[in-house]
């Protein structure tokens, strides 16, 4: 009986140790440094049309000359320009092409997302959030920023949880790995006209193509209970 206590005992001191970390490393980490252009950030991104595609024609600069785009602490204040709109090198041979201003109509119905791609990089921009996946001039591959979603408030700072993933193609299938090496946890393709996008909470959202951002989504709505500690 003593020893299935002293069992019991560290594997729940082993839970507390494992928790504990997981909530530092998810918000109290150091914040992942901005290194999206500044110019990105201040410009109008509602003010384009998306359903013109820039040509990857391999005469501008590549995925690899430009600064990782990410978010800005917990959200955008607006909808920015794209990351990668100087970009003009070909997609990787294994990938396809899913660029383009999306909307859904089922699952998340209105969920509205932008989708860049360039080489073998892909940054999907959407709800406040910047996730850029790929070889870039200033960071890893993975993805570095925040989720979004407001947990709690601590005065005025904002702390959202942080987040990391890797885009890598898989038979015309962009799977988000966490970390980069975890299990798959978002994946988008296309299915005929329309981009299909599974989440990790059993949802499967299709979505169509816009040519112009709707002025609803030009500002993010706050996300996230936003519980106020003190």
């Amino acid at each position: 009986m003593q020893t299935l206590r002293k069992i019991l005992l560290r594997t729940a001191l082993a839970v507390a140790v494992l928790l504990f970390a997981g909530i530092w490393l998810a918000f109290f980490s150091a914040r992942p440094p901005l290194t999206t252009d500044p110019a990105t950030l201040a410009g109008d991104g509602s003010s384009l049309n998306y359903c013109e595609l820039p040509a990857l024609d391999g005469r501008g600069k590549k995925a690899v000359d430009i600064a990782k785009g990410n978010t800005p602490g917990c959200s955008y204040d607006h909808f920015p320009l794209p990351i990668l709109r100087e970009c003009t090198e070909p997609l990787a041979p294994n990938a396809a092409d899913i660029r383009g201003l999306w909307r859904g109509i089922s699952g998340k119905v209105g969920h509205v997302e932008r989708v860049e791609q360039c080489g073998s990089r892909v940054v999907v921009t959407s709800s406040g959030v910047i996730h850029d996946s790929g070889p870039n001039s200033t960071g890893g591959y993975n993805s570095n920023d925040t989720e979004g979603q407001v947990v709690f408030t601590i005065g005025e700072r904002e702390y959202c949880p942080r987040t990391s993933a890797g885009m890598f193609w898989n038979d015309g299938i962009l799977d988000f790995r966490v970390f980069g090496w975890g299990p798959v946890v978002v994946r988008r393709y296309m299915d005929n006209e329309h981009l299909v996008w599974e989440y990790a909470d059993g949802s499967i959202t299709r979505m169509e193509r816009l040519c112009t951002l709707p002025p609803e989504h030009q500002t993010p709505q706050q996300r996230g209970p936003r519980f106020n500690l003190f």
